[in-house]
């Protein structure tokens, strides 16, 4: 007997499983190899950029406390004092103001280059192997991190190949400009947040063009107009990014704002439509943008500008630092195609920015002629190439070495407080993205096409990039710090947080002592020392302190070695000196410059010495 019941309707077929089950399903082992083989080009890259930076400082590595950079040693002295400065947030101890250098009046640390946004992420790695490490290890970061993060904004953003993001991202990362920014200047060469603020200002511009195509909800296909939820993530992510950047360095986020504006204007005259469609909701984003950046900066930029030891200008004269027009043509001498004789074009071995060679010129010039009003975004980046390549001749045009009497664009912008901050040959750092885009453009729409160009472009500007590679920044052994601080004996001589005075002071020129506090991870507070503070002419800024009378005795004496008289009213300013500086102790160094005759002046200034270690110390 058969049943005309109907079936169960709840009864289902069983389901074939499709892709995304046998993902969900593969092994997690297989799903990281396979994401690892669909980016291994990406990985490839990365990992060559790596090897490259380590390549670039390995003479620093065998033992980084041991060893310095040649071509910049005080500058790495005052960021390995940053570093552990910046360490002690861990310890519940840090703040704007630094107590900890220029006792008693402090540091602030908003007015410095201390990149403490670095530092605070890295403080585990100062605090267990020492500033030194950490130093070697961003200086090595951030040129590889810049690398690949505008490798990634042109194969991703620009949609660019792989070959073509590579040249470029290459010469950002590794351009003359940045080689030469790692001796030492960690604040200019973390530019790896650079890249995320073009990609969040393109974001935004996308977003609020409402003729763009961008997908709907589920089934309803594309749709046009403002995305406005992008319009906020870009806004609340751009403020984010900026508000980092400000605390790893304000120069470079500067130059960057800068350069975007002339993109931003040159963008607008070009194609008044896009303008005319995209101004109301990009304006709301950046307004959105800054008021969350206000948020969170406001306080930290009052507090560098009108707080304690604070600055509202720079302490470069514009009319010194100025880029040599004939250095834009000349090889930097630490490229391999470099001469010597091309560092008398500019102030020394930290400031070959505009070292692009004529090769580089040249093909970056036929790149731009070739691309022309084709790619909004090529013709964008040369107007601004051309205004920050213009800019960084500073105040009054120089050839050769030789004043012309020009005047340079950077007249229209010089006495602003913000742009005092920046000296005008760094305009050129922002030419090398500038720079490495219009290649990128040229080499992609090569590789795109077919013919003679197809292979003609690319090998142009591999050639021309060939005399730019990089040689490795030198190193020379630096003397030890004394056991007397690495065994922690000046313990027995000054309380944990109590001033330790180093014969003879730390100062702009010497600022060696501050090593001391660095390899005791600044437990104890340092007179004078290496910084920027309101002690120029009428409250300007100006490096380091005005030095006290026996400060500049003992300073004079450890560079001449000549024994002063000392006398009653010597021995009541050293009294008064100390009494200033709230000191507990004076410690001497074994190995220090004429040690001999510094330990009989303190004699004759403080009585008897008592040694500890390595080192004569008085109690005071």
């Amino acid at each position: 007997m058969s049943s005309a019941a109907p079936p169960a309707t709840d009864a289902v077929p069983e389901r074939i499983p499709g892709p995304a089950d046998r993902t969900a399903r593969r092994p997690r082992a297989a799903r990281i190899r396979a994401a690892l083989g669909r980016h291994r080009t990406d990985l490839a890259v990365a990992l060559f950029f790596a090897v490259s930076a380590g390549w670039l400082t390995h003479e620093l590595w065998p033992d980084p406390g041991a060893r310095t950079l040649a071509l910049n040693p005080a500058d790495q002295t005052l960021y390995e004092w940053f570093l552990t400065i910046d360490a002690r947030a861990l310890l519940g101890d840090f703040g704007l103001l630094t107590d900890r250098l220029n006792a008693p009046e402090g540091v602030n640390l908003m007015a410095n280059t201390s990149i403490i946004a670095l530092g605070i992420v890295l403080a585990p790695v100062t605090l267990l192997l020492g500033a030194p490490v950490t130093f070697a290890l961003l200086a090595a970061a951030n040129v590889a991190g810049t690398a690949v993060a505008w490798y990634l904004f042109f194969s991703r953003v620009l949609r660019a190949r792989r070959l073509a993001a590579g040249l470029g991202a290459g010469l950002c990362g590794f351009g003359p400009g940045m080689v030469s920014q790692t001796n030492s200047h960690l604040h200019m060469t973390a530019q790896w947040l650079v890249p995320v603020i073009v990609w969040l200002v393109v974001r935004l511009l996308r977003a609020a063009d409402p003729r763009r195509l961008r997908a709907g909800p589920p089934g309803r296909g594309l749709r046009t107009g403002a995305d406005r939820r992008r319009i906020v993530s870009s806004a609340v992510g751009l403020a984010g990014t900026v508000s980092a950047q400000v605390f790893i360095g304000e120069e470079v986020l500067f130059l960057a704002a800068l350069t975007l504006l002339v993109m931003a204007v040159t963008c607008a005259a070009a194609d008044r439509d896009l303008a005319r469609r995209a101004l109301p909701g990009f304006a709301v984003g950046l307004a959105l943008a800054t008021g969350l950046a206000v948020l969170v900066l406001a306080y930290p930029l009052w507090f560098q500008f009108a707080g304690p030891q604070g600055v509202a200008d720079g302490v470069f004269n514009p009319r010194h630092f100025s880029a040599d027009l004939r250095s834009w043509w000349a090889i930097s001498p630490l490229s391999v195609a470099g001469s010597e004789s091309s560092a008398t074009l500019t102030t020394g071995p930290a400031e070959y920015n505009t070292f692009l060679g004529w090769p580089l010129l040249l093909v970056t010039a036929g790149c731009a002629v070739w691309l022309g009003r084709r790619r909004l975004a090529a013709l964008a980046c040369t107007v601004a190439a051309l205004v920050m390549a213009a800019l960084a001749l500073g105040p009054a045009v120089v050839l050769g070495g030789t004043r012309t009497g020009l005047p340079g664009p950077y007249v229209l912008l010089a006495g602003l407080p913000v742009v005092d901050g920046a000296l005008p040959m760094r305009f050129a750092l922002a030419v090398l993205p500038l720079v490495g885009a219009l290649l990128v453009l040229a080499v992609d729409r090569a590789l795109r096409g077919t013919g003679l160009t197809r292979r003609l472009v690319p090998a142009a500007v591999g050639v021309a990039l060939l005399p730019l590679a990089p040689t490795p920044l030198p190193a020379v052994e630096r003397p030890p710090v004394p056991e007397f601080v690495t065994g922690g004996h000046w313990r027995e001589c000054v309380e944990p947080g109590g001033v330790l005075v180093p014969v003879p002071l730390p100062s702009p020129k010497d600022p060696w002592p501050m090593r001391w506090a660095a390899a005791a991870d600044a437990a104890f507070r340092l007179p004078e020392g290496f910084f920027i503070g309101p002690y120029g002419r009428r409250g300007t800024a100006a490096f380091g302190a005005y030095p006290r009378p026996t400060s500049r005795l003992l300073a004079e004496v450890a560079r001449r070695g000549e024994r002063p008289v000392i006398g009653n009213e010597e021995r009541r300013q050293a009294a008064r000196d100390m009494e200033f500086w709230n000191a507990s102790c004076v410690a001497l160094a074994d190995g220090t410059p004429h040690a001999e005759s510094l330990r009989i002046t303190l004699e004759q200034l403080y009585g008897p010495a008592t040694r500890i270690a390595d080192a004569w110390i008085w109690r005071v």
